[in-house]
C-alpha cells in the first residue's frame, strides 16, 4: 500500500497516516499479519518527522488495528472483537449521526446520500462472519 500526505489537508499529518492505514484494512487492502513500512523507512518515503510516524503507529497500535513485535517490525493485527453487538452498533450509529448531520450541511438530500453510501460501500471487504452476536 503507498501512503501519501496531503500537505493541503486539514487533519495532521499523524491522522492522515491513521485513516490511510484504517481504510486500507477496511478495504483489504492490508491484510492481517502484513507487515508495514518501519517509523523511519516511512519518515523517509515521505519526508516527515520519525515521530510522526510513531504516533500514528502508536494510535492504531492501542486501537488494536496493529501490533509491534521488538526486532521484527510493524505488523497488521488479527481482528478482535472486544466490544459486544450493542456498543459495536452504538458507535457507529455515533458516527452515522456525525455522517449525516455534514451532509445536511453541505446541502445534499437523503437520495444522494444514499447513493453515494451503497457505491462507496462496495469498494470495502465485508466479513458476514462477524455478524454472529456476541
Amino acid at each position: 500500500m503507498q501512503f501519501e500526505i496531503s500537505s493541503t489537508s486539514r487533519l495532521p499529518i499523524y491522522q492522515q497516516l491513521v485513516q490511510q492505514v484504517r481504510e486500507g484494512i477496511a478495504r483489504g487492502d492490508l491484510k492481517a499479519e502484513q507487515q508495514l513500512p518501519s517509523v523511519r523507512q516511512l519518515s523517509r518515503d515521505l519526508v516527515i518527522n520519525p515521530n510522526t510516524v510513531a504516533r500514528a503507529y502508536t494510535e492504531l497500535e492501542r486501537e488494536g488495528l496493529l501490533s509491534n513485535r521488538p526486532g521484527r517490525g510493524v505488523f497488521v493485527a488479527e481482528p478482535r472483537d472486544e466490544l459486544t453487538k450493542d456498543a459495536r452498533r452504538r458507535r457507529l450509529l455515533e458516527s452515522l449521526d456525525r455522517l449525516l448531520t455534514e451532509a445536511v450541511h453541505l446541502g445534499f438530500t437523503e437520495e444522494e446520500v444514499t447513493k453515494l453510501v451503497a457505491t462507496r460501500s462496495r469498494q470495502f471487504q465485508w466479513n458476514p462472519a462477524k455478524s454472529a452476536p456476541k
